[in-house]
């Protein structure tokens, strides 16, 4: 079946559904599009995954309430928990996967949504959610043996964590063959972290995940470690950005 087209309106009315908490509305403007033939990845990546991340640019702009933040994310989980079996089923890879986030709601619905399309695509597929240490991730690791390690949604305090989780799998190199992919959060913002931290590959998107994490290695450009031959200035300029950052969303979370 040909993909259908999602209305030029269809963006604005549900995310004024969602900011009003009304989980009808919400599921009936889903339910309208799947039946005008747009396909549950479309909705996924055109409509559940750029309203998320507008979701949360208004809360960190303080531009939406906690309550309104909380309401929207718990409606997107329950449209993408009766989505999920919607989505296509492509036959095994033979390859293996573990989704890590943060355990604030945006990013454990960004992981939820990155381990349905790996799975959908035909990956055997483990989301472990925001609430394990890296000690649990370093455990899981070593009994389910992935072929590529994902970890969604990374703010800027916990990024030194993330580069310890890294830095550890670097030197213990029991996995030599695994590839670390990091998507969204602050690695998004921060164009060439990702590098900087030790990572393989960084992904956008769920959809760019799945892509480029299914893509030959040789298809994928090979990350350049650029920290020595920046600018000093440009480094300083973005330790202060994301201190800052640090800092609002700790005042957030206060305020929440």
């Amino acid at each position: 079946m040909q993909a259908g087209t999602i209305r030029s309106n269809t963006l604005e009315r549900y995310l004024h559904a969602l900011l009003s908490g009304d989980r009808s509305a919400c599921r009936s403007i889903i339910e309208e599009t799947l039946q005008s033939g747009v396909t549950a990845c479309q909705v996924y990546m055109d409509i559940i995954w750029p309203i998320m991340l507008e979701i949360e640019r208004l809360y960190r702009e303080d531009r939406i309430s906690s309550a309104q933040e909380s309401l929207a994310n718990r409606i997107n989980r329950t449209i993408v928990d009766q989505l999920q079996n919607k989505l296509p089923r492509h036959p095994t890879r033979g390859r293996r996967v573990i989704i890590c986030s943060v355990a604030e709601e945006t990013a454990e619905l960004g992981g939820q949504m990155t381990a349905d399309l790996f799975e959908s695509d035909g990956w055997e597929t483990r989301f472990l959610g925001g609430s394990v240490d890296n000690n649990d991730i370093l455990e899981f690791v070593h009994g389910f043996r992935p072929d590529v390690l994902v970890l969604y949604g990374i703010t800027a305090p916990h990024a030194p964590r993330i580069r310890q989780l890294i830095d550890h799998i670097r030197e213990v190199n029991a996995f030599p063959d695994m590839r670390i992919l990091l998507s969204g959060g602050v690695f998004g913002r921060a164009p060439g972290l990702w590098e900087e931290i030790g990572a393989d590959l960084y992904a956008p998107t769920a959809a760019e995940a799945v892509r480029i994490a299914s893509a030959e290695e040789s298809e994928v450009p090979k990350p350049r470690r650029t920290i020595k031959r920046r600018k000093r200035a440009e480094i300083e300029e973005q330790r202060a950005r994301l201190a800052d950052e640090a800092q609002q969303e700790e005042e957030l979370s206060i305020a929440g």
